[in-house]
């Protein structure tokens, strides 16, 4: 039952680690998406928020995504006179997404990731190891 229990752990901080990296590649993506008017917003940064929770029919704590939502803060601004949603002074306000911090964020997943990863193979192992030890 415990090599179970670290099945389904890992596996719940794969799921998580997972949908992180989604959300990081659609900022990525949408990181020069500007609005199509004068005054339009532009694409909001996108946030991942994570939450322990009692698996009760296990007994453990996992992790799993609470939300995703928005980043505050201003978007900065972009002179291009010629783009479709600049204002009267010509600037254009740009997504608040730094691909620095994207590329941290992307890292520190995939990092994750690979960790739950690695624990899940070595639990599939052990228990290989054992079915074929009770042949």
């Amino acid at each position: 039952m415990d090599l179970d229990r670290a099945l389904r752990i890992s596996a719940a901080g794969m799921q998580a680690q997972a949908t992180r990296l989604r959300v990081v590649a659609e900022n990525l993506a949408n990181r020069d998406s500007t609005g199509q008017s004068p005054g339009a917003d532009p694409y909001r940064r996108k946030t991942v928020t994570f939450q322990n929770r009692m698996d009760r029919a296990l007994g453990v704590p996992t992790v799993r995504v609470a939300r995703i939502g928005a980043a505050g803060g201003e978007f900065p601004l972009r002179h291009d006179p010629s783009h479709p949603a600049a204002d009267a002074r010509g600037y254009v306000r740009m997504p608040n997404v730094d691909s620095l911090i994207e590329t941290m964020d992307m890292r520190e997943a995939q990092r994750s990731y690979a960790a739950n990863l690695s624990v899940l193979e070595v639990t599939r192992g052990m228990l290989t190891r054992t079915i074929e030890a009770l042949r």
